[in-house]
């Protein structure tokens, strides 16, 4: 099973945001988004979660989630 890694923190300070103004943005809890900055890797994530992400940082999935692991 590959690994994941969410790139929230490097595009939240590419726009000056806080994670609770990322949290406020996507319409998901500060306690999620603050879980996905701390893990260094996961297996396996919300893909809703994600979508919600990818929208508020206006970028495609694909910029969001880096891959480490297949």
């Amino acid at each position: 099973m590959g690994l994941i890694r969410l790139k929230i923190r490097e595009l939240a300070d590419e726009r000056g945001w806080t994670l609770k103004e990322v949290a406020e943005r996507s319409g998901l809890n500060y306690s999620t988004v603050k879980n996905y900055v701390q893990r260094e890797s996961m297996t396996m994530t919300d893909y809703t979660a994600i979508h919600r992400l990818a929208r508020a940082f206006g970028v495609a999935i694909e910029d969001l989630v880096e891959i480490l692991e297949e």
